[in-house]
């Protein structure tokens, strides 16, 4: 009853917006970027599909998800199955690096979820197999391509603790939507517990680790320099504090005074939302604090000691450039970041005591020596110099943290395994 409802409104909302579609285009805006293909009309690609290929459909929402989509995607265009790849994401910063990032696939913005916007989606793209990353769960969607006959997979699956509780009062409205994914991959055991409390059959869960694990960390030392370089940097400390929410940079801002008493230092802030910008620059400003965006620097180069990140997609390899690097979402309760991703290019982490939503890849970090996780911002200063003033440990730790990375490698492979599985049985 619950999905009809929300189909039917679906479907009296789509001719509204076509008829709606020149003034928002005219007003501009985020909600203009590629209203065409939001409304499922993608002239330009016309069908994908060709004879003897398998068209492979890979939603990915945003830029956290694009990232993850971009390693499988070149994991199944290796290999020796002809395939060809579309990828689809909601926004623009997504579908901005999806593009520049997979020139041999189709990227384009995701049908609204609408029937009218979907079924049109599926006559053009017309897949062989309909991927899911992550918790990317569109009703009319997922209900229009069951219907279809194409197969769906559930890969890179996650639940947060907090997401589950919510979940779990509508497990009546979200287990048929579920049933229809013919092999779910998810992160951690934490994750398979979830997806079969609502109500996924425990055969179709499959434990694969995190595709983002499998961003390779190529040739770690020139990646180092160069986003130094970029930076401006040279014998200064940088304190890279990635992925942060509101509550933390004022913390963070006492961590980096400590830091910068012991000698010329350098503090780049990467917000994990862009439209939280204007409050952290208001943070700085009444901080008396002089800062550059990330974004101003190839043309103006470094004036401030304070860097801002303003741009989407930097900020994973970024952190090759940073000496301490911190990951937010910890200090306060908005469950972690992922770790990893710093981790694998030699850097160790630290942390607050909020990561339950990456708990296993911060007590594995912790229990390699290449992670600390710290009780508050007093506790994170003392600690990072402590390692100021022992060198020789802190590289040991790093070390440490890119061998525990290297560890965890190796989701690519299991789920485009699953992928070519189904994709051979078509």
């Amino acid at each position: 009853m619950l999905h009809q409802l929300y189909s039917g409104l679906g479907a009296g909302l789509y001719p509204l917006l076509v008829l709606l579609r020149p003034l928002i285009e005219a007003i501009g805006g985020r909600f203009a970027y590629g209203i065409g293909q939001r409304l499922g009309r993608y002239p330009e690609i016309a069908s994908v599909a060709r004879p003897g290929v398998r068209t492979v459909w890979l939603h990915a929402s945003s830029v956290g998800e694009v990232q993850a989509a971009i390693i499988l995607a070149h994991a199944l265009l290796d290999t020796a199955i002809d395939v060809s790849i579309v990828v689809s994401s909601t926004t623009e910063q997504g579908h901005r690096l999806a593009s520049s990032r997979l020139p041999a696939a189709t990227c384009i913005l995701a049908p609204l979820d609408l029937p009218q916007a979907v079924r049109r989606a599926l006559r053009a793209v017309r897949p062989d197999c309909y991927l899911c990353l992550e918790t990317e769960l569109w009703p009319v969607m997922l209900t229009e391509v069951r219907q279809a006959g194409i197969p769906m997979l559930l890969l890179n699956g996650r639940i947060s603790q907090r997401s589950f509780r919510r979940y779990r009062r509508i497990r009546g409205f979200l287990a048929p939507l579920l049933d229809g994914f013919r092999q779910v991959a998810v992160i951690s055991e934490a994750d398979r517990e979830r997806y079969a409390a609502l109500g996924v059959p425990a055969a179709r869960i499959w434990v694969c680790g995190n595709l983002k694990n499998d961003m390779e960390a190529r040739s770690p030392d020139q990646v180092r320099a160069a986003n130094r370089r970029r930076l401006g940097v040279d014998a200064e400390r940088v304190f890279l504090c990635g992925s942060t929410h509101e509550g933390e940079e004022e913390q963070l801002l006492e961590v980096f005074r400590a830091l910068a008493a012991r000698g010329p230092a350098v503090w780049v802030i990467a917000p994990r939302h862009l439209e939280r910008l204007p409050a952290v620059a208001a943070l700085l400003r009444r901080a008396g604090m002089a800062f550059d965006l990330f974004s101003a620097l190839a043309a103006q180069g470094r004036r401030a000691n304070v860097v801002v990140v303003d741009t989407m997609g930097d900020l994973a390899d970024l952190y090759a450039g940073g000496d301490y690097v911190f990951c937010g979402g910890s200090l306060v309760d908005r469950g972690g970041h992922n770790i990893v991703e710093a981790a694998r290019w030699g850097r160790a982490v630290y942390f607050g005591p909020h990561m339950k939503d990456f708990q296993d890849a911060a007590d594995t970090l912790v229990q390699a020596g290449g992670g600390f996780r710290v009780a508050d911002a007093r506790e994170l200063t003392a600690l990072l110099l402590a390692h100021v003033d022992a060198p020789d440990e802190y590289a040991t730790a790093c070390a440490r943290a890119a061998d525990m990375a290297a560890g965890q490698r190796g989701a690519v492979a299991r789920q485009a395994a699953l992928v070519r599985e189904v994709l051979a049985a078509r």
